[in-house]
């Protein structure tokens, strides 16, 4: 689709069309009728975070999407005992694994529920081994990567999670499970859906599966909507237990209360909508997007940006011209420049962020660096002869990471350091 973002952004869409989809089919395998399957279809539709994630391709669209197929086939092989499922559960969290590593936190709820539930007979399966084998396999290029650059993520997770914590990003974890994972209008059908999964024998391992993982997330201060993919399977037996209520009598009160919940979850979620998604170009509509949705805020703009650092490039004297790097100072920056660059005659972006450190730097070595992303205190630190370029401009007058954080672009020379020493220097994580 080249650079069309509903292009890029439909398989995100197709990912979240999927979740709901499987949510409905999860009821069914419970035993819960169409109308069940509805509920628990359009409160997952109408949850935050799903929504969210069906704005952006990036990986938790597709994690997301993984938890819910997994959960699904943990559904599937306890209705049946088929033993042969633990393949599809095999693969469906290989595939996670190659999306994020998060989903570990949701194997050991498995691995435990297998152990504290009269389901520890599959360990006896072959097919539960075979099932772990898949994964393996389908992570082993994964792991093999890691192996070959020394496990760098360990080092990359300890600094993102000390980032988020200083900046208070995994404070409120709870608050988040209800009002950012879920719909806080459906909090009593998802603890609904707990307690049905710890009271049914059966379905028990389904408990631990959500139990394990936020005890671990608590425990080592996660973000709030790693947990996110945990709802759509309590939601499921929510849904199923909230329908046999329901068919009991007395039932006036218990309708009332019913439709009460109902008007709530949907207004709150179509009020997320308006918050979330980019529903209109102009007016009120995204003036409430980009005051509520910090992400949407940080997509605008780029274009601006790299027509800046263009700009800047033409200025130049023509010896100077002929010999300039753009180093950045983040994967926004880096992303913009490769893809919106081009256009421009730009060079590839010489970023030290993540894993385009390993990518290294150019040779030769540019005389001239655009700089962007990066303090006046860095670059003087580290480059010499740094000047005040020009500023980030937004056309859209809207604060963002790029115009709040760091602004200034700057025109600078080679580091004051030998490019082999300065390279280990300035590598970063974000």
């Amino acid at each position: 689709f080249g650079l069309w973002l509903p292009g890029l952004r439909l398989f995100s869409v197709l990912a979240q069309a999927a979740v709901i989809v499987i949510s409905g089919l999860m009821v069914r395998e419970l035993g819960g009728g169409r109308m069940a399957q509805s509920m628990a279809a359009i409160v997952v539709a109408l949850s935050p975070l799903p929504l969210f994630e069906g704005t952006e391709f990036q990986y938790t669209s597709f994690d997301y999407l993984w938890w819910v197929l997994t959960a699904y086939w943990v559904i599937r092989l306890l209705k049946t005992e088929d033993p042969r499922w633990w393949l599809a559960i095999g693969a469906a969290i290989g595939a996670g694994a190659q999306t994020k590593y998060t989903i570990f936190f949701f194997a050991a709820g498995i691995f435990a529920g297998l152990l504290f539930t009269p389901e520890r007979r599959f360990f006896r399966s072959t097919w539960l081994w075979a099932g772990v084998a898949l994964a393996l396999l389908i992570f082993l290029p994964n792991l093999i990567w890691q192996a070959r650059h020394g496990f760098i993520y360990l080092r990359f997770v300890q600094a993102i999670h000390a980032r988020d914590v200083s900046e208070g990003r995994a404070d409120h974890f709870f608050l988040h499970q209800v009002a950012h994972c879920t719909n806080p209008f459906t909090l009593p059908l998802w603890l609904a859906g707990l307690y049905g999964y710890l009271q049914e024998r059966r379905y028990r391992l389904l408990g631990w599966m959500y139990r394990v993982p936020l005890a671990l997330l608590v425990l080592g201060q996660g973000r709030g909507y790693y947990l996110g993919a945990a709802y759509p399977r309590l939601f499921a037996m929510g849904a199923v237990m909230a329908l046999r209520w329901l068919a009991s009598p007395p039932q006036r009160w218990r309708r009332v209360l019913v439709g009460v919940l109902f008007v709530g979850f949907s207004a709150y979620g179509l009020g997320a909508a308006a918050a979330i998604l980019p529903l209109a170009s102009s007016g009120p509509l995204m003036r409430m997007a980009l005051k509520h949705n910090d992400d949407l805020c940080d997509e605008l703009g780029w274009e601006s940006i790299v027509q800046t650092v263009a700009n800047i490039r033409d200025a130049l004297p023509s010896e100077r011209r002929a010999n300039v790097g753009v180093l950045v100072g983040n994967y926004g920056e880096q992303g913009a420049i490769d893809i919106l660059g081009p256009r421009y005659h730009l060079p590839v972006a010489i970023s030290p962020v993540n894993s385009a450190w390993s990518r290294g730097y150019p040779v030769p070595t540019p005389a001239t660096l655009i700089v962007l992303g990066s303090s006046r205190e860095w670059v003087e630190r580290y480059l010499t002869g740094c000047r005040l370029a020009a500023h980030v401009v937004n056309p859209y007058g809207v604060s963002n990471e790029e115009s709040r954080d760091h602004p200034d672009i700057f025109v600078c020379g080679p580091p004051r350091m030998p490019w082999p020493a300065f390279w280990q220097a300035a590598r970063r994580f974000g």
